[in-house]
């Protein structure tokens, strides 16, 4: 029986999954059991991948499971964390790379977890076939394992053929290219086949079943050996010289099985000349199998099978029915039956598969709350600012108009306890002092940002400039992502951040200019009651206005704008009150559609939460607005009433100021704490941006020294000589015969093996030169006999000695066969045919223990008359 063809191992160099995963998870999640629980998980993804990957695995289902089981996490973590941004790079070496002297074996390094999924999916094809090329194939159940693990191995491959390009986005490594993976997912589909045809021969099912079973194997096996010929990369590799002569040997067996069968079922329906013709081409078959591929398969047991049923049908024909024996392209095509299929790739592919990340939503979940948020806080925010520029406008026209303090200061001479109660305010929030350190920590707060900014952006500078000067130096070999190219979302990135900050200092400006033009009147607030009461001008009016309707109108009208002030202030605190939680709707959406329209499901949840919000605040503000509206009118007919002097007039100047200084500390003082609270907050995002940054630019100086490391083995490897052409007469390489392939690459043996050279004895001292010594060496232009010490040369073998078998048999229905390569070696003897010409210094004599000069030479030489073969000096 051939020997079934199994998949080498890919090996990964060792990654830490701990530190990126967890730095995402303690700055995504909140502390707490969520927190805890993530971080829980990230250490048994690690461990995971040491079990899977980093040692030797068996060739046992339990280890396969591992694999699988870390294949199934790999696609369930992976719309869940960033991946691109945590700049994991993972290292796999080329399966049937064996590496060279001067360099390890050729391998990748990528930051993608598409790359480590492919990898662990080949691996997991690898042992399948390892799996089933272990199992005993004489009994039923290791027939079954070993079919159901070709498939997967074929199915493994072929999904590995279809998605490594969009996963890699690069050019991979030759062993999982999608033609290496497409090859070996035909060849584990063609011994699934093959595994089948035995377990219908053991279960002794009809001879037509068996020979339509054989044939489709035997055409799983030619479309094999053709695509490893024709896929120009893959016999480079030893691991696919090895393979052809074993697809080539199996194309043959199973189709003189598929002629044996369907030689009995010829038998069955009295057609005993067909029979024959079939057992002949089988026997031819078997014989190539036998001749050419002898080391690689076992075809005795159905040689035997083959040639036993030939003599009896000839026999039986010879004596009894004398029928005709047609040509093999005459007879009918054998059908064709197919009872294997590439496993399809569905996740998950452990039946003991868990995620250890369930609770965590996918990253399209989280940018979509996210972006949900964003939305929430610009609907909350312009809410919310529409009522505090209505509140501020109010407070203006107020102060403009010395209300109320116009109406508390009927007498003249006390301080208005609208004053005084503004005055309380100001000195119970800090005063002038507070406003003046928060004013000076915020140049400090804005340096600190603008260095953790250009830190961050001069990382990238530096590592780009290293990127460019390797790429100019090594041109096309510098085959990696230019860092220009990958830096571009960072730097946007950047930008985005200092325009944030330009715009803050713009706003510094604004708030410090305000706290200038004020400054005197809330220093003059800070003070005693009696010192502001001596700051402001008296004045005595000529007539009171106490008890006055105007005056009783006025002061019903400001407690009405009172009230709407305090509705604005509930309206506000519910506004920020509200919380809701978009996680579930977008879930739902994603597992029902596939993808997330986040706009149109945020905006719906806004307008239920904050529509009836929007219309309370758009009635209070028209209700603020009708209030102005008749204040206005009133204090007209107020200043109308009242007696005007230079005297009122200063005090009354004076009094809005202090009103106003009072609305504009209040603000400036907000104005500045967001201010800080702003920069605070800012300090904490440049810091993860600059996290980020130096991660990605960490990661880019590991990929830089193993590409650099690469191309230094590559460089060693290169010759240092031009390549040059053999000459013709070196090559004594056999031309195909025509009609079918040279045979595969093999060792030749003769029967008699020249002997081992034995060691020379000392050299001995120089001989006296005579004439007589010298008349009998020969001249250097004579070929001479060679010693009986050194080995015969071995003659090409001119008889059938060499079985190189019939050409590669053929007929009607398979479109021919290929040929295979042959080995060259120049250093074997016997390739030229020409006498063995040791060299002998012109005036020395011969070697000690050479033959007699008259002995003749036991093989064909040249004639004396001739010329020596090779040139001569």
């Amino acid at each position: 029986m051939a020997t079934f063809i199994s998949v080498p191992l890919k090996k990964s160099s060792e990654v830490d999954l701990v530190k990126p995963l967890s730095k995402f998870v303690t700055a995504t999640y909140p502390p707490g059991e969520e927190q805890t629980e993530y971080l829980r998980a990230v250490e048994e993804l690690n461990k995971l991948r040491k079990s899977a990957l980093g040692r030797p695995l068996d060739k046992h289902e339990s280890s396969l499971e591992i694999l699988l089981r870390y294949y199934d996490q790999l696609c369930a973590i992976e719309p869940k964390f960033p991946f691109p941004e945590l700049c994991l790079t993972f290292t796999w070496k080329d399966a049937f790379d064996k590496g060279s002297l001067f360099g390890g074996s050729v391998k990748l390094a990528l930051a993608s977890v598409g790359y480590e999924k492919t990898c662990v999916l080949f691996n997991v094809g690898a042992l399948a076939s390892q799996i089933a090329s272990e199992q005993n194939l004489d009994n039923d159940e290791g027939l079954k394992t070993a079919a159901k693990f070709y498939q997967l191995a074929s199915g493994a491959f072929a999904h590995i053929k279809d998605t490594v390009l969009s996963a890699l986005n690069r050019e991979p490594t030759m062993d999982i290219s999608p033609e290496t993976v497409g090859t070996l997912s035909q060849i584990m589909l063609s011994q699934a086949q093959e595994v089948f045809v035995l377990k219908a021969t053991a279960d002794k099912m009809k001879d037509a079943i068996v020979a339509k079973l054989a044939n489709q194997a035997a055409d799983y096996y030619g479309d094999a050996f053709k695509q490893c010929q024709y896929k120009e990369n893959l016999p480079k590799y030893f691991y696919f010289q090895e393979v052809l002569p074993v697809l080539a040997a199996k194309h043959c067996m199973m189709q003189a099985t598929a002629e044996l069968h369907q030689s009995a079922l010829a038998n069955q329906k009295k057609k005993f000349g067909e029979e024959i013709a079939r057992l002949q081409h089988a026997t031819e078959l078997v014989k190539t199998a036998a001749s050419r591929y002898d080391e690689y398969v076992n075809v005795k047991d159905l040689s035997d099978k083959i040639n036993r049923a030939l003599t009896a049908a000839k026999k039986d024909n010879d004596f009894i029915y004398h029928d005709r024996v047609p040509e093999v392209k005459d007879l009918e095509h054998i059908g064709k039956a197919s009872l294997v299929k590439a496993t399809a790739v569905q996740t998950p592919l452990s039946q003991k598969f868990s995620d250890l990340f369930e609770k965590m939503v996918p990253m399209a979940v989280q940018q979509s709350v996210s972006a949900a948020n964003s939305r929430k806080a610009d609907t909350v925010n312009r809410l919310i600012g529409s009522m505090r520029e209505a509140t501020n406008l109010c407070n203006g026209v107020l102060a403009s108009l010395n209300l109320p303090a116009a109406l508390e200061d009927l007498s003249g001479d006390a301080v208005p306890q609208s004053i005084l109660e503004k005055s309380r305010a100001v000195v119970q929030q800090g005063g002038l002092q507070s406003i003046e350190q928060l004013i000076k920590d915020l140049p400090e707060l804005l340096q600190r940002n603008r260095e953790i900014l250009d830190e961050s952006l001069k990382m990238l500078d530096d590592e780009e400039t290293t990127d460019n000067e390797l790429r100019a130096k090594f041109n096309q070999r510098w085959n990696r992502t230019p860092s220009g190219d990958l830096y571009k979302p960072l730097r946007a990135e950047g930008n985005n951040f200092r325009s944030v900050l330009d715009k803050a200092v713009q706003a510094d400006q604004v708030v410090k200019e305000r706290y200038t033009t004020h400054c005197e009147m809330i220093a003059l607030l800070c003070k005693p009651e009696n010192e502001l009461s001596a700051a402001i001008p008296s004045a005595n009016p000529a007539k009171t206005l106490q008890g006055s309707e105007v005056v009783n109108v006025l002061r019903a009208q400001l407690a009405q704008l009172d009230e709407v002030k305090r509705e604005r202030e509930v309206l506000e605190g519910e506004v920020k009150s509200v919380t809701f939680d978009m996680t579930t709707k977008f879930l739902t959406a994603l597992a029902q559609d596939g993808a997330i329209n986040e706009e149109a499901l945020t905006a719906s949840e806004l307008e239920t939460r904050y529509g009836s919000h929007t219309q309370r605040a758009q009635q209070n503000l028209r209700r603020q607005e009708e209030l102005l509206s008749q204040i206005q009118v009133s204090h007209q007919e107020f200043s109308a009433l009242k007696q005007s002097n230079s005297e009122a007039n200063n005090r009354e100047e004076v009094l809005k100021k202090l009103a106003s200084a009072h609305d504009s500390y209040i603000e400036i003082s907000s104005n500045i704490k967001e201010g800080t609270k702003f920069y605070n907050d800012l300090t904490e995002i440049l810091l993860k941006f600059q996290n980020k940054c130096s991660d990605i630019v960490f990661a880019r100086k590991t990929e830089r020294d193993e590409l650099l490391k690469e191309l230094q083995q590559s460089i060693a490897r290169e010759p240092s000589a031009p390549s040059f052409n053999v000459p013709s007469y070196q090559s004594n390489t056999p031309a195909p015969a025509s009609g079918g392939p040279t045979p595969a690459p093999r060792t030749v043996f003769t029967q008699q093996q020249p002997q081992a050279k034995p060691q020379p004895p000392a050299r001995p001292p120089p001989p006296n030169i005579t004439p007589q010594a010298a008349s009998t060496s020969a001249p250097i232009s004579t070929p001479v006999a060679p010693s009986s010490t050194n080995p015969p040369p071995v003659a090409p073998p001119t008889g059938p000695s060499q079985a190189q078998g019939p050409p590669y048999p053929s007929y009607q229905g398979y479109p021919g066969y290929y040929q295979m390569p042959v080995a060259y070696n120049p250093y074997a003897y016997g390739q030229f045919n020409m006498p063995y010409m040791p060299y002998q210094a012109q005036g020395q004599a011969g070697y000690p223990g050479g033959p007699p000069a008259q002995q003749t030479y036991p093989y064909p030489q040249q004639p004396p008359q001739q010329q020596p073969y090779y040139p001569q000096q």
